[in-house]
């Protein structure tokens, strides 16, 4: 049975769909293979939250965030629904918090209680809203501007009572001090202020980069970790044994080429000594010479002939001007 093109094409198109979802749903923090136990969480604010963040008790990772949807659409309330991927017991009066670092990412911790009855699947747990920088700053700077708002009434009184006892002069000096430390107070309280003061206003700068570096973490831990994977591969790539190796080398070759310089070996003297040049070329005259007189005279090394005349011509002096030639172009 042959299958058909576009039967194969339908199937790894099936095949590629179902694999995209898979993993989308696994980025998000759903494990679909898994049959997992889901809780709910409800908030007021969950800012710092994100899906797939991650569900601790005493900073073990026991689950993530895996939706966050609105109660209704006043946005009063948002529901988180976390899936525990550890078979753990959780108290039933056990408290969920909204844990936003500076640096890591934010994660939603559980406070154990004390109860003997526990969370089951689909229950949902107690609440506590965290404040956030901007807001823990200003709750422990009010205190303190109702402290020193007493201080100068009390101040005032004094200055009255103190006033009463010199002549007017002094009562306008005290009167002045009175009026700078009123606008003083106002300096300051304008400082303070939790709405257009310069201090709320670099608080509110100060979460909002926290809050960029918390969505950016993913990015942060990538970058940590190809860092980490470069250095690891310098320091195994055996630089040091390299060098080592290659500086041997060069060494032992300069000590060949200083044998060669130095005259010591045969490859030095061929090359430094002048006498061996000149004996080579008079060897190669002499050979020269032989191997014409041979190919000119032959009777005179050869004789073969029962008859023939014995060759008694002298021997050759010089090469012939042919024998010359091709030595000279070898």
């Amino acid at each position: 049975m042959k299958i058909s093109n576009e039967t194969k094409i339908g199937a790894l198109t099936a095949i590629a769909i179902t694999l995209l979802i898979l993993g989308f749903n696994f980025l998000k923090g759903k494990d679909v293979l898994v049959r997992t136990k889901k809780i709910y969480a409800v908030f007021r604010n969950v800012e710092g939250i994100e899906v797939s963040n991650s569900v601790r008790i005493n900073g073990l990772e026991i689950g993530t965030v895996s939706d966050i949807n609105e109660i209704d659409e006043d946005v009063k309330e948002i529901v988180v629904t976390i899936n525990l991927k550890k078979n753990v017991r959780i108290p039933k009066n056990s408290i969920a918090v909204i844990n936003s670092g500076l640096i890591s990412s934010s994660s939603l911790v559980i406070n154990k209680g004390d109860a003997t009855e526990y969370l089951r699947n689909g229950d949902t747990i107690e609440t506590q809203d965290k404040l956030n920088l901007v807001s823990q700053v200003e709750k422990n700077i009010d205190p303190i501007v109702a402290r020193l708002n007493g201080t100068l009434e009390s101040l005032d009184s004094l200055v009255e009572v103190v006033g009463s006892m010199f002549d007017p002069k002094m009562k306008n000096n005290f009167t002045s001090i009175f009026e700078h430390l009123t606008a003083t107070s106002a300096s300051l309280e304008k400082l303070l202020s939790t709405e257009h003061g310069a201090l709320a206003q670099s608080l509110n700068n100060v979460d909002s980069f926290t809050a960029n570096l918390a969505k950016n973490n993913r990015l942060i831990d990538t970058t940590l970790y190809n860092l980490q994977k470069t250095s690891n591969g310098l320091a195994n790539a055996k630089i040091q044994e390299t060098v080592e190796s290659v500086q041997s080398t060069m060494n032992a070759l300069k000590e060949v080429i200083n044998k060669i310089n130095n005259s010591n070996g045969s490859l030095g003297l061929l090359l430094n000594d002048k006498k061996l040049y000149q004996n080579l070329e008079s060897t190669t005259r002499s050979l020269n010479i032989l191997l014409d007189d041979l190919r000119v005279h032959p009777k005179r090394y050869v004789n073969v002939s029962v008859f023939g005349k014995k060759d008694k011509s002298g021997p050759l002096t010089a090469p012939l001007s042919d024998s010359t030639s091709k030595s000279g172009n070898k």
